[in-house]
C-alpha cells in the first residue's frame, strides 16, 4: 500500500491584510514597557560549575513573568545565548548543562506556567481556548510577548554577547521559536521541533488528540463559533509569521505525530523566508520527532552558529564597561540589573 504523500496536503489558513499592522501596533506597546528585570541567585539549585538566577521581568497587561537564567561560572567574554521555550503542558526547563557547555540560557516561563501563574491560569487544557473568540484578548497573545520579552532581557545583559542568541523549543516550545524569531531579528539561530500551533485551522481537523482536541470539544459547545476561530487564529498562525524568519533554522518532525500533524510542516517550511533553512523527518516517530537523536543535531547546529570560532565580539566592551555595575546584596542572593 502506498504512503500518503504528507507534503501535499493543502491548507486553509489565510493571512489577514491587517496582520502586520495588528502585530506591529502590539510590538509597539509592549516597546514602551520597561523590563524591570530582577534577577535572583538561587543558591540551592546552582553548581560547582553553573550559577542558577531567578529571573522576573514585566510583560504585557502588568504581569510579572518568571525564568530559569543560567550562566557558567567561568566566564571572561561576553556569552552566546539559548533561549529553551516549554510545551503545552510542560513545564520550564532548568537548562544548567547547555550553560556547563558555555552558553548563557534561559528556561522561559510564559504566563500560566509555574511561577508565572498568579494573575493568569487557564490552566492545560484551556490556553488553547482562552477568548479564542476575540483576536484582541486571546490568550496567545500575552503568552507570545512573554516569550518575546526573554530576548529582550538578554540584550541587556552584559555577560551576553547580543549578536549571538538562539533560541530552541518543541511542539508549542516550536511555535513560540518560531513566533519569537518572526518579531525578534536579533534571534541569529533556531530549531523547532513538532511545531505546534502551526496549520492551526487544518490541524485540529486532521488529529482527534489534545491539546488541538480543545477546540473540537469547544465547537462541541459552540458549533456556531467556527468562523470566529478561524478569524482569530490567523493572527496568531505560525504559518502566517514565518516569512518573516530569516535566521538560519532547522526543523524536525516525526511522520507518524497525531498530536501536530507532520502535513502542516510542509507548507511551514515553504513560507519560511530565510533560504537557510533545513527539514529532518523521521519515519516511525510520533510526537517525540525523534528527539533522543536528533539533540545531538540540535547541539552542533548552535555550536556552529554561535561558537563557530572565538572572536572579540562589539558586545565585549560592553561586558567590560558593564560588569562592576550589578550590585551585590545580601551574600550574593540578589542581582539586580541596571
Amino acid at each position: 500500500m502506498p504512503k500518503p504523500n504528507l507534503s501535499a496536503h493543502p491548507t486553509e489558513v489565510v493571512k489577514p491584510d491587517d496582520f502586520d499592522h495588528f502585530w506591529q501596533e502590539i510590538m509597539a506597546e509592549v516597546d514602551s514597557i520597561p523590563l524591570n528585570a530582577a534577577i535572583e541567585l538561587d543558591p540551592l539549585r546552582s553548581s560547582e560549575e553553573v550559577e542558577v538566577f531567578e529571573v522576573k521581568y514585566d510583560s504585557l497587561d502588568g504581569l510579572r513573568i518568571a525564568g530559569w537564567y543560567c550562566l557558567p561560572r567561568e566566564r571572561t567574554k561576553p556569552l552566546p545565548a539559548r533561549v529553551f521555550y516549554p510545551g503545552y503542558i510542560s513545564e520550564p526547563t532548568l537548562p544548567k548543562s547547555h550553560a556547563a557547555q558555555g552558553y548563557a540560557t534561559f528556561g522561559a516561563a510564559p504566563r500560566g506556567k509555574l511561577r508565572s501563574n498568579a494573575a493568569f491560569n487557564p490552566g492545560y487544557p484551556g490556553l488553547l481556548t482562552h477568548n479564542i473568540n476575540d483576536r484582541d484578548h486571546y490568550g496567545y497573545k500575552g503568552f507570545y510577548i512573554d516569550a518575546v520579552r526573554v530576548i529582550d532581557f538578554l540584550l541587556e545583559q552584559p555577560e551576553v554577547d547580543s549578536d549571538r542568541i538562539g533560541i530552541q523549543g518543541s511542539s508549542q516550545g516550536g511555535a513560540l521559536t518560531l513566533v519569537v524569531s518572526a518579531l525578534r531579528q536579533q534571534v541569529r539561530a533556531a530549531s523547532a521541533g513538532a511545531p505546534y500551533l502551526a496549520g492551526v485551522v487544518d490541524a485540529f481537523k486532521l488529529t482527534r488528540t489534545y491539546p488541538y482536541e480543545e477546540i473540537n470539544d469547544y465547537l462541541g459547545i459552540h458549533p456556531d463559533h467556527s468562523l470566529a476561530i478561524a478569524n482569530t487564529w490567523n493572527y496568531y498562525d505560525c504559518f502566517n509569521f514565518a516569512e518573516r524568519i530569516q535566521c538560519p533554522i532547522i526543523v524536525y518532525i516525526g511522520l507518524q505525530d497525531d498530536v501536530c500533524p507532520p502535513e502542516t510542516a510542509y507548507p511551514l517550511m515553504e513560507k519560511i523566508g530565510t533560504s537557510n533553512k533545513k527539514l529532518y523527518e523521521y519515519e516511525g516517530h510520533g510526537h517525540d520527532a525523534n528527539h533522543h537523536e536528533h539533540d545531538h543535531v540540535v547541539d552542533t547546529f548552535f555550536d556552529d552558529q554561535l561558537k563557530p570560532r572565538d572572536l572579540e565580539s562589539p558586545s565585549s566592551e560592553k561586558y567590560k564597561e558593564s560588569l562592576n555595575q550589578r550590585t551585590l546584596i545580601n551574600f550574593g542572593l540578589v542581582l539586580k540589573a541596571t
